[in-house]
């Protein structure tokens, strides 16, 4: 029998991400924590409304119960049983033929963490994208001890100055701390989305549908792949995660990484290569003739 096409879970893609984010946890907010850590830019905390002192204790007068109506029992009530409802019939369900049964199941195991510990691209990824972040980190650390430099400058020649030399001094450093925030800030989503881009191109060779997933896991007659952490044991000869690596690193050895200051989205819209809009039209393009089909077999009338 021959077996059915490899099933890859959504799991898969939403386990390449959360491993992706881990290890790049601080991008979209890059050097701007150690900013915010030292006063930078953070909101004044709002104390919480002291709380209600407790309402006076008063003994209130028992209200009296209208006339022919039962007052209430102080003791426990018996829980009452459930009220008697109509039973309408269920349709009798007729025997289904015998069909053919599933193909075999035999399956894989992947471990996706040790594919990105093995894959020369994702140490590409981070190695380039990991210094891109530890320099801007050190641009906001300069650009904060510069700030606090003048503005215990102001602090210092305040008695010296008229009160309009201080506004318009402590005006400039408010402008400063503003534009910081939106350079720094730009700068940090341009890091962030080079990654996504970059990761983006190692998780599609790996999974779609002629990735090395699926080339691999054919190979071996696999219609099934299992993550490696759900699995409690297995025979040899089932985890395919190191010979997966080893494809990957053939057909991928390294990704495109914008360049330093390149802004991915002015890129997408220079129109030299293809953008994740165009993805997301592919798939809606191959969703559509299965979507069609469907409604055609749902409007067949029914036999009486």
């Amino acid at each position: 029998m021959t077996p059915s096409p490899l099933s890859l879970t959504r799991r898969t893609a939403r386990t390449f991400r959360l491993l992706a984010f881990t290890a790049f946890a601080g991008l979209p907010v890059l050097g701007l924590q150690g900013a915010q850590a030292a006063g930078w830019f953070v909101p004044k905390t709002q104390q919480a409304p002291a709380a209600a002192p407790p309402a006076a204790h008063h003994h209130a007068a028992r209200p009296v119960m209208p006339a022919g109506r039962p007052a209430p029992s102080d003791a426990p009530q018996q829980p009452s049983a459930p009220p008697v409802l109509p039973l309408p019939p269920v349709p009798a369900i007729p025997p289904i033929p015998k069909e053919a049964p599933p193909p075999t199941a035999i399956i894989g195991l992947i471990s996706v963490q040790g594919v990105m510990q093995l894959s020369t691209a994702a140490q590409e990824i981070q190695q380039v994208l990991g210094e891109r972040r530890d320099k801007l980190a050190h641009e906001v650390q300069k650009e904060e001890a510069s700030w606090r430099a003048e503005q215990q400058k102001l602090q210092m020649q305040a008695r010296s100055l008229t009160a309009d030399q201080i506004q318009l001094r402590e005006r400039h450093l408010q402008e400063r701390r503003a534009r910081d925030q939106r350079e720094f800030g730009n700068k940090a989503r341009i890091i962030q989305e080079a990654y996504q881009v970059a990761f983006h191109q190692l998780e599609r060779t790996l999974e779609q549908r002629d990735g090395v997933i699926a080339r691999v896991a054919a190979a071996h007659s696999m219609n099934l792949v299992f993550h490696a952490e759900q699995v409690v044991l297995h025979v040899d000869g089932q985890d395919i995660t190191v010979e997966v690596a080893k494809r990957l690193n053939e057909a991928l050895p390294h990704v495109f990484i914008p360049d330093d200051g390149v802004d991915s989205e002015v890129l997408a819209k220079s129109g030299k290569m293809p953008t994740t809009a165009d993805e997301e039209r592919l798939m809606r393009q191959a969703s559509q003739p299965q979507e069609a089909a469907h409604p055609a077999s749902a409007a067949a009338p029914a036999k009486k």
